[in-house]
């Protein structure tokens, strides 16, 4: 079995999970991840369905809580610790640290930081430890062959975040898809389409590989975007291997 990512409307960490979800990756397994991340008292999450555009999407979201400490930052090490503890697998902690690494290698370029000194703010740290663990559970339960990538549609103009208005792509995801060469396109699409977790999930999987000019499709999973585009959806299509047609 292999996947492939149809990414019209860019690529984010929890359309990721909402689309291998909805492919059928299981929550079951999903639940016991995150319970064993000891970090309930920090966050919850809903898996609901969204209709756009008439399709039924999945959307994952994860909810901070309200009552935690607002003072606290991890730094990778921090993150690397929480993941080898967690009861998942070897490889979905292999690649939960990859994809964070990818992240956190990409800001201390942007900062001129060492790596040791990069940050994660504590809501981004949650948001992104619940999305890249999730994203690395579910990809490994489904275990597929070979991984396949659409070029990543790219919006312009500017995104507001901690550090005040950044340019789109921000800085981050511009240091990913230059180190990975990974190929983008940019629209005319207003705002962020690509996440610095959404383009990390794409290098740590990346191999350049073309997708076959004939394919048989068994399933495709919609994920469910957040931002306020025409059409947020992120499809994840399992594809039968080596298909004779």
């Amino acid at each position: 079995m292999d996947l492939y990512f149809e990414c019209t409307s860019g690529i984010s960490g929890d359309m990721s999970v909402g689309a291998l979800l909805d492919l059928g990756a299981s929550k079951d397994v999903l639940d016991a991840a995150l319970l064993s991340l000891n970090l309930e008292k920090e966050f919850k999450y809903k898996i609901t369905n969204q209709m756009v555009n008439s399709i039924s999407t999945t959307d994952f979201e994860v909810v901070i809580s309200e009552h935690k400490h607002h003072h606290l930052h991890r730094n990778l090490n921090d993150i690397n610790m929480i993941i080898d503890k967690a009861d998942i697998s070897k490889n979905a902690k292999n690649l939960a640290k990859k994809i964070f690494k990818i992240v956190a290698q990409a800001e201390s370029s942007v900062h001129n930081k060492d790596i040791t000194q990069i940050h994660f703010h504590e809501i981004g740290a949650i948001d992104s430890i619940v999305d890249i663990v999730s994203f690395a559970v579910l990809y490994d339960s489904l275990s597929p062959k070979n991984v396949y990538f659409s070029t990543i549609i790219e919006g312009q103009g500017c995104v507001s975040c901690q550090h005040g208005e950044l340019p789109v792509p921000v800085p981050a995801v511009c240091e990913i898809v230059s180190k990975y060469q990974i190929p983008i396109k940019i629209t005319s699409n207003q705002g962020e389409m690509i996440t610095p977790t959404g383009a990390a999930i794409v290098a740590s999987l990346y191999s350049g590989k073309k997708l076959p000019d004939e394919i048989i499709i068994d399933k495709i999973g919609y994920g469910h975007g957040k931002r306020p585009y025409k059409n947020p959806v992120l499809l994840i299509m399992k594809i039968k291997e080596n298909a004779c047609i």
